[in-house]
């Protein structure tokens, strides 16, 4: 029996730090997952470890860099990691290092941003992925679980009907959806935080301006909108399943219930 393909490594490894400026804090927190690919063959077929990084390890140097080198900015932080393993592990080929931020805003007492007490910001989540090999690195960027609707200019008609078609055609309902976008880079820009938040900006305004006639368009519209307005972008993978609105029958209550 032949082993085609492997890795492993460590997940869930919670990064929260706390930066001092006097009397004013800001935070970072993080969830860190490590994979790494190289010569471990015989860890898998014959029981030999002598060439594993213990996940535990992996975990502790997250940590330890976390504690040296993690500021403001993600894929910073992810770069630094992924070069650290290929460097110090000869035998590691590829490190894989995903990035998902919990952001936070400060609470307001009496009008006023407070210098150490936070509030979560929304459950959408930032997050990041690189990909360091001995060739050079991959940064992708990207977001998560933002939950967006608008509560007009969207329909959906003229599609395909059959015996088992029961969805009613219309020119105006809800669209809502979570969305999951990530971006490729392909030149590391002045900033990774500014230009992550240009390419997001866009791809809402075209969700917020444009009619959209279905999904599928508006997606493919706000694909085309990050590219435009970041060159140092290649490609953009987007997700927006369907959050369904549905009109509910209130007629036999004597109501009309339209959208």
């Amino acid at each position: 029996m032949k082993l085609i393909q492997h890795n492993y490594g460590k997940a869930k490894v919670r990064v929260l730090k706390v930066m001092r400026a006097g009397k004013i804090h800001s935070l970072k927190e993080l969830d860190v997952q490590v994979m790494l690919s190289g010569n471990f063959d015989a860890s898998f077929t014959k029981s030999d470890n002598r060439l594993v990084v213990a996940t535990d390890s992996i975990k502790n140097t997250v940590n330890v860099f976390a504690k040296k080198t993690l500021g403001a900015k993600t894929e910073p932080f992810g770069i630094v990691l992924g070069e650290h393993f290929l460097k110090t592990y000869k035998h590691v080929s590829r490190v894989e290092v995903t990035l998902t931020e919990h952001c936070w805003n400060r609470i307001a007492v009496g009008g006023k941003p407070h210098a150490h007490s936070f509030l979560e910001k929304s459950p959408a989540r930032p997050f990041a992925k690189v990909v360091c090999t001995r060739k050079g690195s991959i940064v992708e960027s990207g977001v998560e679980e933002l939950y967006i609707l608008k509560s007009t200019a969207s329909g959906f008609e003229d599609f395909l009907r059959d015996e088992f078609t029961t969805l009613p055609e219309t020119s105006d309902r809800i669209c809502a959806t979570k969305l999951k976008a990530t971006w490729t880079y392909t030149k590391n820009p002045k900033s990774y935080a500014k230009t992550n938040g240009k390419i997001l900006d866009a791809m809402l305004a075209v969700f917020a301006k444009s009619y959209s006639p279905s999904v599928q368009v508006t997606l493919f519209q706000m694909g085309e909108a990050a590219l435009k307005t970041a060159p140092e972008i290649s490609q953009v993978h987007i997700a927006m399943p369907n959050k369904h609105c549905l009109l509910i029958n209130l007629k036999p209550f004597g109501l009309d219930n339209k959208n």
